[in-house]
């Protein structure tokens, strides 16, 4: 089981990417969050297993159809226990 912290910059928001990366997330049975932030980019952690992990960092380049994605920033992440689903959390 690997944890990664994701940063996604480009046209991001208000193009349903966090939905979007909330489905395939839980689809691939990955626990962790989704969020938007204030400065335009969206944030994630995604934890699972290591092919799991590692499809959704590479779906995550690419985004929904209407989404246009410059760069995808991962960075390890420490498994958390508490987090038991994939969820959307509130922007910051």
């Amino acid at each position: 089981m690997i944890g990664r912290h994701l940063r996604i910059t480009g046209r991001v928001q208000g193009v349903g990417y966090r939905y979007w990366l909330l489905g395939r997330a839980t689809a691939s049975g990955l626990t962790g969050w989704v969020r938007n932030r204030t400065d335009g980019t969206v944030e994630a952690v995604a934890q699972g297993p290591e092919d799991a992990v590692a499809r959704i960092v590479a779906e995550a380049e690419s985004g929904p159809p209407a989404a246009r994605v410059d760069r995808v920033e991962t960075i390890e992440q420490a498994i958390d226990p508490l987090l038991t689903r994939f969820e959307q959390r509130p922007t910051c």
